[in-house]
């Protein structure tokens, strides 16, 4: 185990936040400040370094309580704005996915179809504080006689409105191309024949798991900005894959680590989460999240300061390879190159463009600064780190 030259905890830094004396800059401003004074001078220099990412995660969703009816009503059947919500749980509870869609919409049978209106969209509506339509069914009990409700809400009516995302801010993700002769409309956008686009879908030097790769701050109970409030990671995210192959600076060069993340609705605002609609595939939800890595020692120091052109991703067909199950990388792509807008792949010049928004990215790694700042976001030590492998200090 390495020793390093700078040590410091999770309790020393917040209590630095709670007296108004911790130095924290985003993750765009750590590159410069190492770049000038090197990782262990900036170690001592810096307490943390706010992330941002914003983009669509279709694995989320919320769990909704809405309170016993008169006469009670077991819900086994509910809808929001005509979206069914799974009903398989106690008597008004209920678990609303982001992809899932109206039942009247006619989804792909008229291709590409738009899918104006789905759970990310409920969620959305929720959140900026719209009226939704509530309806359950129940198929009656002795102490659930009721069978039918209906109602208006706001989410100001719901008992109980939680987030919880089974998987959000994967670290690193494909490049996408289309090989095939016709255009496709994926969950990485519209993809035109002939690799005539290729999309991606990361903040890149700001993506919050880019600056802690090794998950050596980040695991169950870290505090986290989660579509505009405090949230948490509740457990590694589903597909979480740490044995991804990785460069020299540690970093995931294609789709790796990933986090369940967790926090009130009733607390988020609609500029961090909102539905979203992906022609020809379905509805999704944009969620907005930051994590604060807290600089330990220069190890972290230097993982913080990582850069666009030193992040890779692999580049798949999603025309013919990736819909088969057999993708294999055509080319490997930084996000220097991907975010400059165009990349060069067997000769071709490809235009880029993202699925997120490295510009609410930004917004969201400085906001974060400002309630550190401010003593009003304290760092949550995590309980349990995220699953990894590898060497975990300095890679140097």
């Amino acid at each position: 185990m390495k020793k390093f030259k700078v040590q410091k905890s999770f309790q020393e830094i917040n209590e630095r936040i709670r007296r108004g004396k911790a130095v924290v800059v985003t993750a765009e401003e750590m590159i410069d400040i190492v770049e000038r004074h090197g990782a262990v001078d900036a170690a001592r220099r810096i307490d943390v370094v706010t992330t941002g990412t914003f983009s669509p995660m279709c694995s989320s969703g919320a769990f909704l309580n809405f309170g016993h009816t008169s006469p009670k009503i077991r819900a086994s059947r509910i809808w929001l704005n005509d979206v069914p919500a799974y009903g398989g749980l106690a008597a008004v509870d209920c678990y609303l996915g982001a992809t899932e869609m109206t039942e009247a919409d006619p989804l792909n049978s008229v291709y590409p179809g738009e899918f104006n209106y789905g759970g990310g969209h409920v969620i959305g509506d929720l959140v900026a504080g719209n009226l939704i339509r509530l309806r359950a069914e129940g198929y009656g009990t002795d102490c659930y006689p009721a069978r039918r409700f209906e109602k208006t809400i706001t989410i100001h009516d719901l008992r109980d409105a939680t987030l919880f995302n089974p998987r959000n801010a994967y670290q690193n993700y494909s490049c996408a191309v289309n090989m095939s002769d016709k255009t496709i409309y994926t969950y990485m956008g519209m993809l035109r024949p002939r690799m005539g686009n290729a999309t991606y879908a990361t903040s890149g030097q700001l993506s919050p798991l880019f600056n802690d790769p090794y998950y050596q701050t980040i695991g169950i109970g870290t505090r986290i900005f989660l579509g505009g409030a405090q949230g948490f990671v509740a457990w590694p995210g589903t597909q979480h894959n740490p044995r991804a192959p990785r460069g020299k600076n540690g970093v995931p060069r294609e789709g790796a680590g990933t986090i369940a993340t967790i926090g009130n609705l009733k607390e988020m605002a609609p500029e961090w989460l909102s539905g979203a609609s992906m022609l020809g595939y379905g509805a999704s939800l944009y969620v907005g999240i930051g994590i604060p890595i807290p600089i330990l020692n220069e190890g972290l120091a230097r993982f913080t300061a990582v850069k666009d052109e030193d992040l890779y991703a692999q580049v798949y067909d999603y025309g013919m390879d990736y819909p088969k199950g057999a993708a294999k990388s055509l080319g490997e792509v930084s996000y220097r190159d991907l975010r400059g807008g165009e990349i060069v792949l067997n000769g071709k010049t490809i235009p880029t463009a993202p699925l997120s928004s490295y510009y609410k990215a930004r917004q969201i790694a400085a906001l974060l600064k400002e309630w550190i700042e401010r003593g009003t976001f304290l760092l949550g030590e995590p309980q349990q780190l995220l699953p990894s492998i590898g060497e975990k200090s300095d890679p140097s």
